[in-house]
């Protein structure tokens, strides 16, 4: 895997944030909110945690990524577009009649390695190769991205005991807390908060980060585990909409698509804020 600086990664976060409103905005579709609020998480893991790529996707021992929250599979998309798995190109068709390009993680697209997007069932597939790894003796990590509204499913308890039982320290699970859902704040739909105090509960090892910088998510990442024998939880505090003020910290961004107006403003600012990254760059290398 190529090595990267945090700088040259804080780029191909803010470049991907343009590809991703751009593709969004063509397509007349897409969870735009959640996908801002994970970009920068799916950046650091795919070109600094993971390991995979095309010519290693087929390899058993690869690490494996689940996107729970499938519905920001638009996020998903870009990074792996930018890694290799296919051209960019092919976004174009992203909602299109008979593309594979849908709204949910399909294993139609390169790269993916589950169908996901009914909320609550990422983490259990991800502790089942997680289990699977370890009867297999296995050195592979699984890593699993879920929303703070995913947590009032269910199945995500069963997965997190099921878990904790069988000492599942190669699993990670990834919650992209941007604190706001479909339907407004997660903690007024249905609370989920302390998530730390729950999951601990249940048996995880637990640390906090800032999911929108990079530093810190590289270097949390480097921990796992955080404890032997313990399932790891890392609670990425994000917010919704990030990079695009007008979106920020706003319900209505969780599908919104903007109008034409608003997608020149959220480029016009996106574009500022990649020339900003870029010349503090210039700036620091001088």
């Amino acid at each position: 895997m190529a090595y990267y600086s945090n700088k040259e990664l804080e780029i191909k976060s803010a470049e991907l944030r343009l590809k991703l409103l751009k593709y969004i905005k063509m397509a007349n579709a897409g969870h735009t909110g959640g996908d801002l609020s994970c970009i920068d998480i799916l950046n650091v893991l795919y070109n600094d945690v993971l390991n995979v790529s095309p010519d290693t996707f087929n390899d058993p021992g690869r690490n494996r990524y689940i996107q729970s929250k499938g519905h920001s599979v638009e996020a998903l998309y870009v990074v792996l577009a930018s890694k290799g798995f296919f051209p960019e190109s092919d976004l174009e068709t992203l909602s299109k009649y008979n593309s594979h390009f849908v709204g949910h993680p399909t294993r139609k697209v390169n790269g993916i390695e589950f169908n996901t997007g009914a909320l609550g069932h990422g983490l259990s597939i991800s502790a089942g190769i997680a289990l699977a790894g370890k009867m297999d003796n296995m050195s592979y990590r699984v890593y699993t991205l879920l929303g703070d509204g995913e947590l009032a499913e269910g199945s995500n308890w069963e997965a997190a005991m099921f878990a904790s039982h069988n000492k599942l320290d190669n699993l990670v699970a990834i919650i992209d807390n941007n604190t706001l859902q479909i339907t407004g704040k997660t903690a007024e739909v249905c609370n989920p908060y302390p998530v730390d105090e729950r999951f601990r509960a249940f048996g995880w090892d637990v640390a906090f980060v800032d999911g929108h910088n990079i530093p810190e998510l590289r270097n949390i990442f480097k921990e796992v585990p955080f404890t032997d024998g313990k399932p790891s939880l890392i609670i990425a505090n994000t917010v919704k909409g990030k990079g695009v003020s007008f979106m920020e910290n706003v319900a209505k961004w969780h599908h919104g698509v903007p109008d034409d107006r608003e997608f020149s403003m959220a480029i016009d600012e996106l574009e500022q804020n990649l020339e900003t990254i870029k010349n503090s760059v210039y700036a620091d290398n001088r």
